[in-house]
């Protein structure tokens, strides 16, 4: 392969979309720009509260081409005329009511400002009562329909947020002709798509989140639906029956978007994926290595060969689906629903006198000081992380549970809450702190347990994303817990080096994405290795962790 390829990987994350320019030969990132949506910074149609988190289609549209085209500046004329094929990932599950022409509701007349008709936000938990009757009315069937999603279904999931705004929005109902996921709608914009019934679902998306299972010959039955709520019957004819691996062309860019972003009608666009599964890509997953990317949750991935996950099936994940990670082998997904939002959480918490009290007093009128407040917020995690490094701890410290917004996995339940327990008068912030990420690390624990629980070992551990990179403290302690060693990846974004691998495989310029992976990885730049001394400590707090946990479940039962 000649060095003159150049391809782009697009990773959508919570608060903003990158894209970058990477050099299809050895990986080098040539360029790369983000764009923080800005409906979304203001907190529109978001309500923390009544756990609602919606996007505006307008912030995803504007973040593509502003990003690449900017991509393209930085790297000139040359490399733009020798992009050979973008590839995207998105959060997910993120999916959104469209019209039949595949256009999301949000965009036509009418819709522009209601959140019902933009993107469901994979953190949006206003459908638990949708997803308990998924998993209500799934028990009553012979053949279970939710075997490959953990045997739980999870209100961040497609049916679930799809009945929900069905029911709770008749305006959208009666124009909502299907439902797609973000991941599947942007290689379809890109590709110049008029007709929803033509677009190319990823397997990935499809298997994970929306039940579709070769097994079943595609999705569980129009008659399963329809028995769950009769606004769902004939649904399944406006999906999708066929589903495509990420290696795979959802076409070509259309002339539209060739013109808009200045790159060649040749430029094939790929498939689309979740951010988490093209990130374990990126990060070059192996198999039995758990990779786990960080930010505001985790998305955990772990790849086995076909033949070793026969007739094992993995209880409380999101799902094992064929192909969803590296095509040919048995891709599967856990996860906690607040990781780094813990932290932030946190932050926010102590910042409160910073950021709403100062500014009442009278000699606040000067904006070096709102800069310092802003200044000492950003510093708040650092420091904290700091001063809870130093402190003695022991079995009877203050202990957390990190469900903050509910629990992924194992055995997803969204209506979990967090808690923080052995509290005194000599708990500080970083006491306090310490007790969150060691919560949050115990959960990743949780996660590892399940696994060997049903025979599917973890060998090794993978760190990814932001919190892996820039927190030596929190780390340290995953090592600590978890009683193995991490391995940090060196990549600064490895979701959107996993989407240019893919695009790479797309465009034919690798037989398989092993091959992609393999060329343009980046290696492993740190790795953290267990405190042998805090193991037996770390046994202790974990079966309080549990014991804890389980009494907040059954206040939630009550």
């Amino acid at each position: 392969m000649k060095k003159e390829n150049f391809v782009i990987g697009v990773d959508y994350g919570t608060d903003s979309v990158r894209s970058v320019i990477v050099n299809a030969g050895n990986g080098e990132e040539v360029a790369a720009a983000v764009f923080h949506y800005p409906r979304w910074s203001e907190g529109r149609w978001c309500h923390a509260a009544r756990n609602q988190f919606r996007q505006h289609p307008l912030d995803y549209l504007e973040g593509l081409e502003q990003t690449i085209r900017q991509c393209l500046q930085q790297a000139g004329k040359t490399v733009a005329a020798n992009i050979r094929a973008i590839s995207v990932d998105t959060t997910g599950s993120t999916p959104v009511a469209v019209d039949a022409s595949g256009t999301p509701l949000a965009l036509l007349p009418g819709f522009e400002n209601n959140p019902n008709a933009m993107f469901v936000l994979w953190k949006d938990h206003t459908a638990v009562q949708e997803a308990a009757d998924i998993n209500a009315h799934a028990a009553k069937y012979k053949v279970n329909y939710l075997q490959y999603v953990g045997g739980i279904y999870s209100s961040e999931w497609f049916w679930a947020k799809l009945l929900h705004v069905l029911k709770t929005d008749e305006a959208v109902q009666k124009a909502c002709y299907s439902w797609v996921e973000h991941c599947d709608w942007i290689p379809f914009v890109l590709t110049g798509g008029k007709d929803v019934k033509a677009m190319k679902r990823g397997v990935c998306s499809a298997g994970h989140k929306a039940l579709w299972a070769a097994e079943f010959g595609g999705l569980p039955p129009d008659s399963f639906f329809a028995e769950l709520h009769p606004l769902l019957k004939g649904f399944t004819e406006r999906l999708f029956k066929t589903t495509y691996t990420a290696d795979k062309p959802a076409g070509n860019l259309s002339e539209e978007w060739a013109t808009r972003l200045g790159l060649s009608r040749e430029v094939v666009v790929g498939v689309g994926a979740f951010d988490a599964h093209m990130g374990a890509v990126g990060g070059q997953i192996e198999p039995y290595h758990l990779s786990k990317v960080m930010g505001t949750s985790t998305c955990d991935m772990l790849v086995a060969p076909m033949d070793d996950m026969k007739d094992k099936l993995v209880k409380g994940i999101c799902g094992q689906v064929p192909g969803s990670v590296i095509p040919g082998m048995m891709g599967m997904e856990a996860g906690q629903s607040a990781f780094g939002d813990a932290y932030a959480w946190f932050k926010n918490l102590v910042a409160w006198p910073l950021q709403q009290v100062l500014p009442l007093l009278p000699a606040f009128n000067n904006e070096s000081i709102a800069k310092a407040i802003t200044d000492a917020t950003n510093k708040l995690i650092p420091e904290l992380s700091r001063q809870a490094s130093q402190l003695g701890w022991d079995e009877n410290s203050e202990l957390a549970v990190d469900w903050l917004n509910g629990r992924r996995t194992p055995d997803a339940n969204q209506l979990l809450k967090g808690a923080v327990t052995g509290l005194n008068l000599g708990s500080d912030a970083p006491r306090v702190f310490r007790s969150i990420v060691e919560a949050t690390c115990f959960g990743a624990r949780a996660i590892v347990e399940r696994f060997g629980e049903e025979g599917v070992p973890v060998k090794g551990l993978i760190g990814l994303g932001g919190v892996a990179k820039k927190s030596p403290f929190i780390m340290q302690m995953m090592a600590d817990v978890m009683n193995m060693p991490i391995r940090i990846h060196r990549s600064e974004q490895t979701c959107a080096l996993g989407a240019a691998m893919f695009a790479a495989t797309a465009a034919g310029l690798y037989p398989k994405v092993e091959e992609a992976m393999q060329a343009m990885g980046q290696g492993f730049d740190a790795e953290y290795h267990p405190d042998k001394s805090m193991s037996a400590l770390y046994e202790k707090r974990y079966a309080k962790y549990r014991q804890l946990g389980s009494f907040l479940e059954g206040i939630v039962k009550a």
